[in-house]
């Protein structure tokens, strides 16, 4: 039997994309209509966001555990949380965790060297850009990284919470996300992260100036090779 997956939600949208990835990707490995055992448990976005904006790591980290406890007692086998941002508090939900995880930004990592790509650009809130979650895990894999600019990462975060989460997707926001990736390549990035689970909502390899890593489906992806016990992309 597959193993179940548990899903610790934080934004609607992006744990929406996750569910819905996994649930109709599940079929390419059991078989048409067919997926692994997932349950979902999802604090509101606003009790994530007064810890956010207080810096309060050790309260997002608390209220992810509480939806690993819920998912446990659910029958989960393992968990993700298709929110790149949350995984600032990674360090204290890691050690209290009832449940294993797969860790978004290291899912991101071993596609990129599995892709080839040497220099990636990091797309997302300006809390995961700030931050060190993905700079850590592609430096462990030997991959270089560029952010973007000050500006930049301040009207992308703009988008993320006044549109995107809110179900919100504009060309204009397209056509901001496409500015800011086509300045990536031309400073050296070989494919840019979408590190918001939002953003793929509006940008793909479709669309943008470099190739893409789309956190979302590819945290489903490796959750669905782990519950079938499968390898490889």
């Amino acid at each position: 039997m597959p193993q179940h997956i548990g899903i610790v939600a934080c934004s609607a949208e992006g744990a929406a994309l996750c569910y819905r990835t996994v649930c109709l990707e599940g079929a390419q490995y059991l078989g048409a209509l067919d997926h692994p055992e997932v349950s979902l448990h999802n604090h509101s976005l606003a009790r994530y966001m007064r810890c956010i904006d207080g810096g309060d790591w050790p309260g997002v980290a608390e209220l992810m555990l509480s939806s690993a406890a819920r998912l446990a007692r659910a029958g989960a086998d393992f968990l993700i949380c298709p929110d790149n941002t949350l995984h600032q508090a990674f360090p204290w939900v890691a050690r209290r965790s009832p449940l294993p995880w797969l860790h978004i930004a290291e899912v991101v990592a071993a596609q990129a060297v599995e892709r080839g790509f040497t220099t990636l650009g990091i797309t997302g809130t300006r809390y995961l850009v700030d931050s060190e979650v993905y700079p850590e895990k592609l430096a462990a894999r030997g991959l270089k990284f560029q952010r973007p600019t000050p500006q930049e990462r301040a009207e992308i975060n703009r988008i993320i919470f006044d549109e995107l989460v809110c179900g919100i997707f504009r060309p204009e926001a397209v056509a901001a996300l496409q500015r800011v990736i086509a300045r990536l390549k031309e400073s050296g990035c070989d494919a840019v992260v979408l590190g918001c689970t939002e953003i793929p909502l509006i940008i793909d390899d479709g669309n943008s100036p470099l190739p893409t890593l789309d956190s979302t489906r590819l945290l489903a992806r490796a959750a669905l090779r782990r519950a079938t016990q499968r390898t490889g992309a």
